[in-house]
């Protein structure tokens, strides 16, 4: 039978301490522990963070993980309340002008941006859009179309708003955001609202969503249109979710047919969706933010009722595993 020198080529390395920059596939034998240990690819899970000073959901998140916005929302009221994470604990900051619920941003916590959403009751698309520059929030042009639960992606300067509903339904109008104002770009293929957005102006995704029930389409974004990929495993709308760019995204919870929350994560490479840790906490109409699949964030939302838990995603690129006899 052949050993690992007859496979590898080379022998199982001797160290005195784990190595400190490890390669997935790598063997070693530890001298010091006296252990024999592999590393693999690291695998994804979800920890407690710091809670929200204001339980509400449907509002929007931006940022990264260690230093996001979470903008607007409702509890039994629209609020203008807008509170940053610094990676610990959440600080309220300055209200935007507007208040409004089911908004969506795109940005930083240095400089970000919010638009759309709704001012009801009765449900009142809005078209604001309000630049923030750290410490307070300005208005700007406006939307073309004024909707509700649409998506974002971008940044303060160079952003995207995808989706929503308006008084007459779903609506697939995407816009592009220059800095300055807001132009009308190709439509997305299915029309829909609250679902999971992110990305850049030229390289977004567009995840799940509702039209008459939950659905479990992803669109992709060139910086021309939309191109339909391969769909969800699970069905869902009213997720948080994060993206990078259109090939290294991660969306969390929502809710499925008939109407039920849930904890699933999905993983998106590029070309596939992939089932990886829950949610502690099963929820819906929350924010997520982050930077990537690897780093995200999921805060506020309705358990029900309304929440203030935070959730951080770490998904390490190696992990270090033990060999045994078996």
């Amino acid at each position: 039978m052949a050993d690992y020198k007859g496979i590898k080529g080379f022998k199982v390395q001797v160290l005195d301490s784990d190595p400190p920059n490890p390669i997935v596939g790598q063997v070693f034998y530890n001298s010091t522990t006296q252990i024999l240990k592999g590393i693999t690819a690291g695998t994804g899970a979800w920890a407690s963070g710091g809670n929200l000073n204001t339980a509400r959901m449907v509002g929007a998140g931006l940022g990264i993980q260690t230093a996001s916005l979470f903008v607007a929302g409702e509890t039994g009221s629209i609020l203008g309340i807008v509170e940053q994470y610094n990676g610990s604990s959440w600080t309220e900051v300055g209200d935007i002008n507007t208040a409004r619920k089911a908004n969506a941003a795109s940005g930083t916590t240095a400089a970000g941006l919010t638009f759309g959403g709704a001012s009801g009751p009765p449900a009142a698309e809005q078209a604001q859009t309000e630049v923030w520059n750290g410490s307070g929030w300005t208005e700007v042009n406006d939307l073309n179309t004024g909707r509700a639960g649409l998506g974002g992606a971008g940044t303060a300067t160079a952003a995207l708003a995808m989706g929503g509903i308006i008084s007459t339904g779903v609506t697939a109008i995407n816009e592009s955001y220059n800095g300055t104002s807001w132009t009308e770009l190709n439509d997305l293929n299915t029309a829909r609202d609250s679902a999971a957005s992110g990305g850049t102006s030229t390289s977004a995704i567009f995840v799940g969503g509702l039209t008459t029930a939950p659905l479990a389409i992803t669109e992709t974004w060139n910086g021309t249109s939309w191109s339909e990929v391969a769909d969800l495993n699970t069905a869902r709308s009213q997720t948080g979710g994060t993206a990078e760019d259109a090939t290294n995204s991660i969306i969390f919870g929502g809710r499925t047919p008939p109407g039920a929350d849930v904890a699933i994560t999905e993983s998106w490479d590029g070309t596939s969706w992939t089932e990886v840790a829950d949610l502690a906490t099963a929820r819906d109409q929350f924010q997520g933010s982050g930077a990537s699949n690897s780093s995200a964030l999921a805060f506020g939302g309705s358990t029900p009722p309304f929440s203030v838990s935070t959730e951080e995603w770490t998904l390490p690129d190696t992990a270090t595993v033990t060999f045994d006899v078996s």
